[in-house]
């Protein structure tokens, strides 16, 4: 290995941090990360209580990218990389209170209750719709509205974005939230023609759609990712760390960077050539105010809505309908408390034993942060109470756990592009500091993964 003097400096143990570092590492980089927290992984957390795996964060991944494997067999965790089963390929949504397929194909598509006749025809329309003229000011309500109808978005694309963002699709660009689906407009003229091109393209790269890509994660859980990556830096990792400011290095005879921070109430300093952020928005905007007085306004008005995980174990006898799938999202129009449900023990096995079910509920984001005005045990009453009648059982839980994440999951709300643009500008404006992290990029884990490889060309090349 070729040793590289370069000293750089990485900013939070998530996934995006450990993932680049494990590509900077291997080519020779001196690498050190600070962690507020006593553990790795950012918001994967995962622990096993009482014979239930629980998830608090990211349940799984979509294996969108070969870098997710890359890095899962580089830091020694492919004996533990597992996909979801079969069954949970069926994913459901709520309508009038019962839940129906969503159709994977022409046939389930016309025999299908969950969209009336009329909204099937107006399907039929989307190849003649002309392109829009500027998709980051259009919100993926506004995208999908105008190419498939009111009646698709409401029962397919409303209920799809609370459960990837917990988000607002009134309020989400769908450029910068959705790029995806907005290139198949902008390079194909249409969603259709558009799915049928860029497949052939994803197959040329070696990448999967999110749509084929198979779901994975770990016998024990998410965080077993970012703390197997985070085992190959052994001391270069220091934990109970808080960021307290980053600015120039004023030494004589240093270059670069001086980060300021606080571990077990005392005050240290750190030096580096490089420093990489993949910290949260709202925690960056506290660090480097003081470079730049603008980036602060940039970084805090990224919104993190609040999201409460509710996991459920019942004993399976007790569940009065089939667990033949992923789980079901709530539409809007449903008006429930509670954004939908993913069936744990189905989709991944020994996620709790055979004769109980796991389940994981998602309360509150961007559509509805007002539901946390009321008081916690009332919200999961209420909440407990639409899931079994949904789920067609009396029964109590015989286990329970609750995260509330406070803030959660970064929107690209519309305008988002005016930040990411001055982000850019922020970068080149201070050689030597990098921004990452779900805020920039995507926020899935492919996402996160394939960034992580961006970034490291980033810094090497700078």
């Amino acid at each position: 290995m070729i040793i590289n003097k370069k000293k750089i400096a990485i900013l939070g143990a998530g996934i995006s941090g450990l993932a680049t570092a494990h590509w900077l590492k291997k080519d020779g980089y001196d690498v050190n990360i600070l962690e507020l927290k006593n553990e790795p992984g950012g918001s994967m957390e995962s622990s096993r209580i009482n014979g239930f795996l629980v998830d608090y964060g990211p349940n799984s991944g979509l294996e969108t990218t070969p870098l997710i494997k890359k890095l899962v067999d580089e830091v020694g965790l492919s004996d533990q990389m597992i996909y979801a089963t079969e069954i949970s390929n069926k994913r459901f949504i709520l309508r009038n209170n019962e839940l129906h397929a969503l159709p994977t194909n022409p046939p389930l598509f016309l025999k299908t209750k969950l969209f009336s006749p009329k909204g099937k025809l107006r399907l039929l329309a989307e190849p003649f719709i002309g392109k829009s003229t500027d998709g980051y000011y259009q919100s993926i309500a506004e995208f999908v509205t105008r190419r498939l109808g009111v009646e698709f978005f409401d029962y397919a694309i409303d209920p799809f974005v609370s459960g990837v963002f917990a988000g607002d699709p009134h309020k989400l660009s769908v450029k910068s939230a959705f790029p995806k689906l907005y290139r198949l407009e902008e390079l194909y003229g249409g969603l259709v023609k558009g799915l049928i091109k860029g497949a052939k393209e994803r197959k040329k790269r070696g990448e999967e759609s999110k749509q084929s890509a198979r779901m994975f994660s770990f016998i024990n859980g998410m965080q077993s990712f970012p703390a197997a990556i985070a085992k190959n830096f052994n001391g270069s990792i220091s934990y109970g760390c808080k960021i307290l400011k980053v600015e120039k290095s004023t030494e004589a005879e240093k270059t670069g960077w001086k980060i300021t921070y606080e571990k077990d109430g005392i005050r240290n300093e750190l030096s580096a050539d490089v420093v990489l952020s993949t910290l949260p928005a709202y925690c960056a905007a506290d660090i480097f105010g003081n470079l730049d007085a603008d980036l602060p306004n940039h970084l805090n008005d990224i919104y993190y809505p609040p999201v409460m995980v509710l996991y459920l174990g019942f004993n399976k006898e007790q569940i009065g309908r089939a667990l033949d799938g992923f789980g079901f999202l709530i539409p809007s129009k449903e008006k429930k408390n509670f954004l939908g449900a993913i069936w744990s023990s189905t989709i991944f096995n020994a996620r709790s034993e055979e004769n109980k079910a796991a389940f994981t509920l998602f309360i509150g984001g961007a559509r509805s942060p007002h539901l946390f005005k009321q008081g916690k045990n009332e919200l999961i009453t209420t909440v407990l109470k639409e899931f079994k009648e949904i789920m067609k059982t009396d029964s109590d839980p015989v286990f329970m756990e609750e995260k509330m994440w406070n803030k959660a999951i970064p929107q690209y709300n519309l305008g988002y592009i005016e930040h990411e643009n001055y982000f850019d500008k922020f970068e080149k404006m201070n050689p030597g500091i990098f921004l990452s992290g779900n805020y920039r990029g995507g926020i899935s884990v492919g996402d996160c993964v394939k960034n992580s490889e961006l970034v490291y060309q980033k810094i090497i090349n700078s």
